[in-house]
């Protein structure tokens, strides 16, 4: 917010210096920092390993785009508070949800917002019942470790964020005890608090990910996450034989080079910009796009992984792919990932997802 000066009031910055200053707030706004186990878009008190001369230059094109989008969005949504799920609006998804109309597509597009309006009152209520104390320590520990340099999870802040994460975590933790709570689920809490700004419709998000988009990521067995990356490798053995070849000659699992890319959701892998536009698609078109992601990494760094003579450099290879101007522009790069990887239907999914579980069962029995 400008502050006015009443003995003198400062000149109107130029077009071309206005727009350099939004880019330099929105720097400061969304700094990126680096933890133990996510990257967050945060309000920062000490940006100092921030590259702002690098950020700007990339936010100076998609501000651009972000404008545009917006203009079109508004006129798309004209107001309304409800949304119905349509060609027009998938498409206008796949480019970009502005940030002041992300909880409610989220909300709309994921099933959350039905599921709060027909249990208006179950969010309270999971609040109000008896907590197991077992869960509450456990989520306890890891209040302190979200998004540290996040000003609004600071104790010292008020409102500070720290309640609301933990009311989010202990809700779906009674709502869903074959779950509970598990290291990981604390950060994807705390990104859908900073977009929505809302713990009640946060906790209807998680609920809609973790229960319908990605069941069993979070369970103790993790099956479903196990599955979805055993998937993934029966993927690039198709559309990327000799990623597959060089994985196999060097023996390194799927498991070793892409759980976090999946039991994160891309938190902590990639720009925080290309995080939200995932998660847009994520909310609407379900998890098949974490598979887009991760084949538009590997088929546009082939030649790279290709390189790999053990399976260190596999590993090195695999972080050095999720950084650098690819998926620094990440408008560009979300065009890509429905183009590069090209068409694999959802009958395909189902199928591999069928004979990877079944795998998985048979050799942990």
């Amino acid at each position: 917010m400008e502050r006015k000066n009443q003995a003198s009031k400062p000149s109107r910055l130029p077009a071309a210096g206005r727009a350099k200053d939004r880019v330099h707030r929105r720097a400061f706004e969304v700094k990126i920092s680096c933890n133990s186990a996510a990257w967050t878009p945060m309000v920062s008190s000490g940006p100092e390993d921030f590259d702002y001369d690098l950020y700007e230059e990339l936010m100076s094109e998609y501000l651009a785009v972000l404008t545009r989008r917006s203009i079109k969005w508004s006129k798309l949504l004209k107001g309304k508070s409800k949304v119905q799920k349509n060609v027009r609006l998938k498409r206008y998804v796949r480019k970009g949800i502005p940030n002041e109309h992300r909880p409610l597509i989220w909300m709309a597009a994921s099933g959350a917002q039905d599921q709060l309006d027909k249990n208006p009152e179950y969010y309270q209520s999971l609040l109000g019942a008896r907590h197991d104390p077992k869960l509450v320590e456990t989520i306890c520990t890891d209040l302190n470790r979200t998004f540290p340099d996040n000003i609004n999870f600071r104790k010292t802040s008020s409102p500070c964020w720290q309640k609301a994460l933990f009311n989010v975590l202990s809700a779906y933790g009674h709502h869903n005890p074959s779950v509970g709570y598990c290291q990981g689920m604390n950060f994807i809490a705390g990104y859908l608090l900073i977009v929505t700004k809302d713990e009640e419709k946060s906790f209807w998000l998680m609920e809609a990910l973790l229960g319908r988009i990605l069941p069993d990521y979070f369970t103790p067995a993790m099956l479903g996450l196990k599955m979805d990356q055993e998937v993934l490798g029966e993927l690039v053995k198709v559309k990327n034989p000799k990623v597959w070849q060089t994985m196999m000659d060097q023996n390194v699992t799927w498991t070793l080079v892409v759980s976090r890319w999946f039991i994160c959701l891309y938190i902590d892998v990639l720009p925080v910009e290309a995080i939200l536009r995932v998660w847009d698609c994520l909310f609407y078109e379900g998890s098949k796009i974490l598979f887009r992601v991760a084949l538009t990494l590997i088929h546009h760094n082939e030649a790279l992984i290709q390189q790999a003579q053990s399976l260190p450099d596999v590993c090195q290879a695999f972080k050095q792919i999720t950084h650098g101007p690819f998926v620094d522009n990440c408008h560009s790069f979300m065009q890509k990932i429905f183009i590069e990887p090209g068409s694999f239907s959802t009958s395909t999914l189902t199928k591999l997802r069928a004979m990877c579980r079944s795998r998985i069962i048979t050799e942990e029995s």
